[in-house]
């Protein structure tokens, strides 16, 4: 399921080659700390607003839906500006989101209204983040890998965990696999006591 899953949110992104093509936006965060060793980064995000949908109707129904509302289908018959990454809930069963983020001009009140009501806006608020990163195309066993090693990893250091995880792809289809940035972002609470980890701040809009 997982890898038809991939395999037809291929065929859709690579139907919206054009706009994914200029998709430069990323929500703006602060780099808090990193651990080298792990590939591990602590991220705190600024509010952001989310278009989201349930995939309940079939794998790649919430891409559908989501890319319809950005491309027109609402009540300004507005486009609005494609931006990285898309993300949905871990697993990846019937029954999870898919997400897009709005750009960052608009807030609640600016959004135009869906023609399909099974789009729905979410205001999220500032809030640290547990990171990790990974190149390759998205198989069930390759995020498996990395959930465990980012959950051990927050598991030893003491991090506690505030949400379920998401998965986060940058990048269209048509990117080379060793080229591509993959993410399972993680809400949790920071700081921490840790004189192990190298830390760093840099303000990233990436």
């Amino acid at each position: 399921m997982f890898n038809n899953f991939l395999a037809r949110l291929a065929l859709l992104m690579t139907a919206l080659a054009p706009a994914l093509a200029t998709a430069i936006e990323e929500p703006a965060y602060e780099l808090v700390a990193s651990w080298d060793d792990s590939g591990v980064e602590i991220r705190y995000y600024e509010p952001k607003v989310l278009a989201t949908t349930n995939m309940a109707s079939g794998e790649s129904s919430g891409f559908r839906l989501l890319a319809g509302y950005i491309f027109g289908g609402n009540a300004a018959e507005q486009k609005i500006e494609m931006t990285a990454p898309v993300q949905r809930t871990m697993p990846a069963d019937n029954g999870g989101e898919m997400a897009f983020v709005m750009p960052a001009k608009f807030g609640l009140e600016d959004l135009p209204a869906p023609n399909d009501q099974r789009v729905r806006f979410v205001q999220e608020p500032a809030y640290h983040a547990a990171v990790i990163r990974f190149s390759g195309r998205m198989t069930e066993e390759s995020v498996d890998e990395q959930w465990q090693l980012l959950s051990e990893f927050l598991a030893e250091k003491g991090i506690e965990t505030l949400g379920p995880p998401t998965l986060n792809q940058y990048n269209p289809p048509w990117t080379l696999p060793f080229m591509r940035r993959n993410e399972i972002i993680i809400p949790v609470t920071y700081p921490i006591v840790d004189d192990t980890r190298t830390a760093s701040r840099q303000v990233s809009s990436r």
